[in-house]
């Protein structure tokens, strides 16, 4: 008995799907730097209760996620962007 999901017809592989190559926004652009005072920027990236979204979300990749991340915990440090939701 064969329990491979993929192997279902005869060998063939046709019924896989083939996951899109997601294109990071900020590499898309060239950006390098991830500005803290961009806070507009920054709101896309955080959720209605101001925590950090994570990357298979928002499709950045992990050398601009970790920007990212630091980006908006220095832009709340100095108010910015809020901690937490009012």
């Amino acid at each position: 008995m064969n329990n491979n999901n993929f192997n279902n017809n005869n060998g063939n592989f046709s019924n896989r799907r083939r996951p899109r190559k997601r294109i990071c926004p900020f590499c898309a652009k060239g950006i390098e730097q991830v500005d803290y005072k961009d806070v507009e920027t920054l709101k896309k990236h955080i959720n209605s209760t101001c925590k950090i979204m994570p990357s298979r979300i928002t499709k950045t990749c992990a050398k601009h996620q970790r920007r990212v991340a630091n980006a908006i915990k220095r832009a709340r440090i100095v108010a910015l962007l809020p901690f937490v939701v009012e």
